[in-house]
């Protein structure tokens, strides 16, 4: 037995993989102030439908996979490490200046963004090391450890060291390390050639200080995890999802915790890569998985998950960035405990505040009180208040009603039902224009994808979204209301390592580059061999043409350069894949390779099908009730337990398909059908 989660803003959700193969889906609310809480909850809901304790649940499992936002929420509201920086003298200001960039270069309003670690506590060395290697200033030990006495003083948490040259000869920082665990003993610390192994000099600068800011955290956080699952009888293996889209063991993030910012969101891609192939083997998919607080896109084409090496925590150039690769996730913040208000303009807003699950909306009964999008869809009559997680939370209609009257349709001058409507309305417009904009931006035409829809708060409109897309096939699959857990059930353990290594298809430098790929392949072999399963690596180079300032990352298939022939298919390869992005190649220049990469992944879970358990009491449990929609008013609607849907059988709408999780909405125009697997295909 094997569980997965995902703690959510509002809701924590568990996927349960019986010995069988056979899964089940549970959640329970989260818990801001003590997420692991939330956690132990899903498990004892999981625990109760099997008719066992808690402590019997967990002694059958072997394995416990978490997605956490912790880092990620600790950095956005301030809770990290207060931590000091160490850098090359004369580059105190590597965090301030960054590297350019803009998102409204003209708006001299606001404000230049502010460092991750504050001028105060960045902290010069005495030593410079150039780009060949040689030391114009050796290391000045003792002002180091005159630095580290004041870092002492001013009651540091954590340290990070961004010394210049040190992802290619990294002598200095590590020596820094050694001063910092006798002089500071117990504090952690982070090197940059260690945690980002990139050229650019604020990009491991930025990493190091996130990834030391958050190890006292992640470590008391992962730490009691790890052990309030032991003292409740749970004796396997901890295991912690990343944010390239793969897991990795507790202990090992808890050194190096940047790798889990991005947690949770990466795992929907996952899914959704899995769900496309099974469902119709479509080229491309857009996968959209709606949370509470907020609605995050990515697009998985020929079936590769997207990813990035520019994840920024906020908003692009203004917030912080990770620099740590990461699948590529678009988020905005609309979602089921979006707050409807209308300003002094009279106009209507949604977004990007959110109830969260503390208060909650409204109709939570929890002390909400502003118009959330659940609130409007209780109105429509989308949601049976007596139907929330299958009965297990009986909804306020009456107050969604209420809130609803007073924030929006009082306001607006217009009925509840009006009121509702635009509410559901304005949310499906900005996911619309969020999906348009990153479909757009890559020359994609949404008609020509799949819409994957995930979360539980994604059946509600997700008709209405694929319809203004033009996209014609939406996939709700049979788990979508805990996509990302369940991706996290299907994800492989995996990580990465980078190497930075410089040399030109001018005057290849065969040697070097090979013995690099070496090192990263017995990096990568390792990871495997701790792991005791059977490892895949993938080798990636990042290159360029000669003069440009940023890179292209290159599949390399044969990991090794044995002759020229292999150089000009590695020529071959570049110029191909820059044509693709840019339309243009350039025969003329040379290409530059300045850094390498390794992927390991180990299949954690046997091939076998992800097969959702189903109710056999579904059948009997069909009904009708009245149903709002826009241009039709009151529509009397039927409304279908999800089990009981005959597979292969097309169906008109309107229909409401409901399950314990999530509630399908599709309106008249609309048909729909079950496959043969247990997922909606919808035709909007």
């Amino acid at each position: 037995m094997r569980f997965a989660t995902d703690t959510g803003g509002t809701f924590t959700d568990l996927v349960v993989e019986d010995d069988d193969g056979s899964i089940t889906l549970h959640k329970a609310p989260t818990v801001p102030s003590d997420p692991v809480a939330g956690v132990l909850d899903a498990l004892t809901v999981a625990a109760e439908a099997r008719g066992l304790t808690l402590a019997g649940l967990l002694a059958k499992a072997d394995s416990f996979i978490h997605g956490t936002t912790h880092a990620i929420n600790a950095i956005i509201t301030g809770r990290a490490a207060k931590t000091a920086l160490l850098v090359t003298q004369g580059h105190r200001d590597m965090l301030l200046f960054r590297e350019g960039g803009r998102t409204e270069p003209f708006n001299h309003t606001i404000a230049y963004p502010q460092p991750y670690i504050p001028r105060g506590l960045t902290f010069e060395v005495p030593e410079r090391v150039l780009a060949d290697g040689s030391v114009t200033l050796a290391l000045d030990e003792d002002a180091v450890v005159a630095v580290l006495g004041d870092l002492r003083e001013a009651g540091v948490e954590a340290v990070a060291v961004a010394l210049l040259w040190s992802t290619l000869y990294p002598a200095h920082e590590l020596r820094v390390g050694q001063l910092i665990e006798q002089h500071l003993p117990g504090v952690p610390y982070s090197l940059s050639h260690a945690v980002n192994a990139t050229l650019r000099e604020f990009r491991r600068a930025s990493s190091a200080a996130i990834d030391a800011s958050l190890k006292p955290l992640m470590t008391r956080y992962l730490g009691g995890l790890t052990s309030r699952l032991a003292e409740a009888g749970f004796g396997g293996n901890v295991m912690v999802l990343t944010s390239a889209g793969g897991m990795v063991d507790a202990a090992e993030v808890a050194a190096a915790p940047i790798r889990v910012i991005n947690s949770g969101p990466s795992m929907a891609p996952v899914a959704g890569r899995y769900y496309a192939a099974r469902e119709g083997a479509w080229r491309t998919a857009i996968v959209a998985d709606t949370g509470g607080t907020t609605y995050d896109i990515s697009l998985v084409s020929d079936g590769r998950i997207p990813m990035t090496r520019d994840l920024w925590i906020g908003q692009p150039y203004r917030g912080h960035l990770a620099g740590y690769p990461s699948v590529d996730v678009k988020s905005v913040g609309a979602g089921g405990g979006s707050i409807a208000r209308v300003d002094d303009a009279g106009l209507l807003h949604v977004g990007p505040d959110s109830a969260g699950s503390t208060p909650g909306p409204a109709c939570y009964g929890r002390g909400g009180t502003r118009a959330t999008v659940t609130d409007a869809c209780v109105v429509l009559g989308y949601v049976d208040p007596d139907f929330f997680l299958g009965g297990k939370m009986k909804l306020d209609a009456a107050a969604a009603r209420a809130v609803v009257a007073a924030d929006v349709a009082d306001r607006l001058g217009c009925g509840i039902e009006a009121a509702a409507w635009s509410i559901l309305d304005l949310a499906t417009e900005n996911m619309v224009q969020a999906i348009q904009e990153l479909t757009v931006n890559q020359g994609i035409d949404p008609a020509e994808a799949v819409l994957i829809g995930g979360g539980g708060a994604a059946g509600l409109n997700s008709t209405f979204i694929a319809r203004r897309l033009g996209c014609r096939r939406l996939l709700i699959p049979e788990t979508g209301a805990a996509m990302s857990a369940a991706g996290a059930m299907m994800s492989d353990l995996s990580t990465e390592y980078a190497a930075t290594v410089h040399s030109s298809t001018e005057a290849f430098d065969t040697a070097r580059v090979n013995a690099v790929l070496d090192r990263l392949r017995a990096q990568a072999q390792g990871f495997a061999d701790r792991a005791g399963l059977p490892g895949r690596i993938a080798f990636v180079a990042e290159a360029r043409y000669a003069g440009q300032v940023w890179d292209i990352d290159v599949p390399l298939p044969d990991a090794a350069f044995a002759s020229e022939a292999d150089v000009a298919a590695f020529r071959d390869a570049f110029d191909a894949m820059h044509e693709q992005i840019f339309t243009i190649r350039d025969a003329a220049s040379a290409v530059e390779l300045v850094g390498l990469r390794a992927r390991v992944s180990c299949t954690a879970r046997p091939e076998s099908d992800f097969r959702l358990r189903t109710d056999p009491e579904a059948a009997a449990q069909s009904r009708h009730r009245p149903v709002y929609f826009a241009g039709r008013g009151w529509t009397d609607t039927p409304v279908l337990r999800w089990d009981s849907i005959p597979a292969d059988r097309d169906i008109p709408g309107p229909a409401l398909i409901e399950s314990s999780f999530t509630t399908v909405v599709v309106d008249p125009p609309a048909r729909f059908r079950r496959s043969g697997d247990g997922a909606l295909l919808i035709e909007a």
